[in-house]
């Protein structure tokens, strides 16, 4: 075969789906984005396999859900030496680089990139072996101490330079020095240009802490509003961590944390341009690039009254997902099916060249971007701790949190807000039931009231 194509995968944290300009939003400045969804192929309803950040990063580094890897929650990570999509790339020629976050806390820092620049690179206290537990208990701050409360994210937000700016400027820099080295390499002539590369600029924004620059703040600040109110759901589970405006916070600090978040992806936005600039300057013609643009997660930035992520709601469970490659997909293109992020394993190989390993949880994405739906079953899971589940076929979006708590159903062709739950609505009772088959398929079956 001939030379396997170039790939540069964009990835942000907690970008919810509809705050992009190609999706409608009518205040955010996204033209990078926007530039690519033109002449791309943009995947309408892309899920997180886990509406957190680790349990969904690993998922679809791994092409697995969150209980075949076993990482279901944030501490966990995947087991070292795990099957990735880097890993399977690097064994067939890639240089494998990721520039910024991949969120590993365990001993295995690489898990298959040939070089890491910048980033996360941490072992966490609990995967340190034989430590002493004395003496981590007097010295490691326990995380419910580091955390802010949602309430105190919002009050502080708005003007500054947050840890997520500073690392995602040295991940922007390490990428930047890794494509002259690769492509240019002006001071040694030792470029590496026939090599096929993976480059994986990771950021951190637009996490919280809300934080962005003067200008975009002002900007923003009286151009966007709260969310209308929608009303607050009774459900246990849906209504946890919620932020009651003019109790906890006031209209104006929403506002300032919402204007603040705006500004952080449009930083997103700038830099994704950057490293495509600086791709353009050593030569590189990106019309023979993959170019793919997703986040781990969404964000629920005050919709319903709650914040951050860890929902199964559209804000937090849906991402956006673009790939583009001219040369092979068609520009323009809308996939509306249901998809999940744990299918990048299988379509990167695809697109590559390289064979996908046997047994993963992930699906090629190529023959809906030939516009072939037909084997497609239009569904997609994610999937949070032992309990909490969600099942989306086609429109309806089923939901279970264990034995204690009440199922959902959302039908989010006649109920987009996400506001009527029809799981004991007569009509939906077929449905129901095979949600309930397929949820014991997946494992989440329950045994004198206990999951299996």
């Amino acid at each position: 075969m001939g030379r396997r194509p170039n790939m540069l995968f964009v990835m942000s944290d907690e970008h919810r789906p509809d705050i992009v300009g190609y999706e409608g939003n009518e205040v955010v400045r996204t033209p990078v984005l926007d530039e690519l969804a033109a002449t791309g192929v943009v995947f309408r309803n892309a899920y997180t396999p886990s509406p957190i950040c680790i349990p969904g990063r690993q998922s679809l580094m791994s092409g697995q859900f969150p209980s075949t890897t076993g990482c279901r929650v944030f501490g966990q990570d995947l087991a070292p030496g795990s099957m990735t999509f880097a890993r399977q790339l690097a064994r067939h020629g890639y240089e494998t680089v990721a520039c910024g976050k991949l969120h590993h806390l365990g001993t295995d820092q690489m898990q298959g990139w040939t070089r890491r620049i910048a980033g996360d690179m941490t072992v966490a206290s609990h995967f340190i072996d034989e430590r002493d537990t004395d003496a981590y208990t007097r010295y490691v701050r326990p995380m419910t101490e580091v955390k802010w409360s949602d309430a105190k994210e919002i009050a502080r937000a708005g003007v500054g330079r947050a840890p997520s700016a500073r690392e995602d400027e040295h991940a922007l820099q390490g990428a930047f020095n890794f494509i002259e080295e690769h492509f240019s390499n002006p001071y040694y002539d030792r470029e590496q240009r026939k090599r096929p590369v993976l480059l994986k600029l990771s950021l951190r924004q637009p996490h919280y802490p809300y934080f962005t620059t003067e200008e975009k703040f002002t900007w923003y600040l009286n151009r966007v509003q709260p969310f209308a109110d929608q009303g607050v759901s009774t459900h246990p589970a849906l209504n946890r961590r919620r932020v009651v405006p003019g109790v906890d916070v006031s209209e104006r600090e929403i506002r300032r944390a919402i204007a603040a978040y705006f500004g952080m992806i449009e930083t997103v936005d700038d830099y994704a341009g950057d490293v495509m600039d600086a791709l353009r300057h050593v030569g590189e013609d990106l019309d023979d690039w993959i170019i793919i643009y997703t986040a781990d997660h969404g964000e629920m930035l005050g919709e319903h009254g709650v914040w951050e992520k860890q929902k199964f709601y559209e804000a937090s469970a849906r991402v956006p997902l673009i790939i583009r490659w001219p040369k092979r997909l068609p520009a323009g293109q809308v996939v509306e099916e249901n998809v999940n992020l744990c299918d990048l394993f299988a379509t990167i190989c695809e697109l590559a060249g390289v064979p996908a390993p046997d047994g993963l949880d992930s699906r090629s994405l190529v023959p809906l971007m030939d516009g072939d739906a037909s084997d497609w079953d239009n569904e997609t899971v994610s999937q949070f701790g032992l309990d909490d589940l969600m099942i989306k076929c086609g429109s309806l979006k089923y939901q279970s949190y264990g034995p204690d708590f009440p199922e959902v159903l959302f039908d989010l062709e006649h109920d987009p807000t996400e506001t009527v739950d029809f799981a004991s609505h007569p009509d939906y009772q077929r449905q129901m039931a095979r949600f309930r088959e397929r949820r014991a398929e997946l494992g989440y079956g329950f045994v004198n009231g206990r999951p299996l």
